[in-house]
């Protein structure tokens, strides 16, 4: 098992605020702390990219389509376009679950081609709602959605958005999603709330960590490798 130092860690984070209830108080303060904590990104929802002012060394992320992922796949690309113009470096988006999970991957894999589409130059981050299409669908389905959305031109496969009731990352699902699209990264997030929660999924394959909770995860890690 590899060691992680704290800032090793902080490194692979996108330090996030998608509460409906946030205010532009609150994603300054995120913003503060995040230069803070040394984290890799924030992220925060679409109409509150302007709130973040200059960020030195720390980029900038956004979600489209969230969190149901129900909407259109033309007003999924114009808001990651929006997106983009606003100063995201990144854009995490929403499948159609649904489609997912009714075995029409096809509608999948165009919903996130239209997103890239709409945002060439940005990281694409693809939330796939890992537990709900393991609950509801299996293994086989979240492998498909997975590679869907690497023949789609994303750059990255992410568990979860939070949101939704069957639950965010774990590690079966993280390990899937490694081995199948092994050249994408693999963004944990969702229910991440200790370092053993984070340590769990980095040694199954995470390679980004999404947290609200940034702070209390990395006072679980060494600040140094130990000598």
């Amino acid at each position: 098992m590899a060691t992680w130092t704290r800032a090793q860690v902080a490194a692979l984070v996108d330090h996030t605020l998608l509460k409906p209830e946030a205010t532009v108080a609150d994603v300054r303060q995120l913003a503060l702390e995040a230069t803070e904590l040394g984290v890799y990104a924030v992220c925060v929802s679409p109409s509150m990219l302007g709130a973040l002012g200059s960020l030195d060394g720390v980029k900038t992320a956004t979600v489209v389509g969230f969190p149901s992922g129900k909407h259109d796949s033309t007003i999924k690309a114009a808001e990651a376009m929006l997106a983009v113009e606003s100063g995201a470096d990144e854009v995490d988006m929403v499948i159609d679950v649904g489609a997912a999970v009714s075995g029409d991957i096809a509608a999948v894999a165009l919903d996130i081609a239209a997103v890239r589409a709409g945002a060439p130059s940005a990281v694409l981050k693809v939330i796939v709602e890992s537990a709900a299409l393991l609950q509801l669908a299996g293994e086989r389905t979240l492998k498909d959605v997975c590679l869907a959305a690497a023949d789609a031109g994303a750059d990255f496969v992410k568990t979860s958005t939070g949101f939704h009731p069957a639950g965010g990352a774990c590690e079966r699902a993280v390990r899937i999603m490694a081995e199948t699209v092994p050249a994408l990264g693999v963004k944990a997030s969702g229910g991440i709330r200790t370092a053993a929660d984070a340590l769990l999924l980095l040694e199954a394959g995470a390679t980004r960590l999404g947290l609200s909770g940034t702070r209390a995860v990395l006072q679980g890690f060494v600040h140094e490798n130990p000598r």
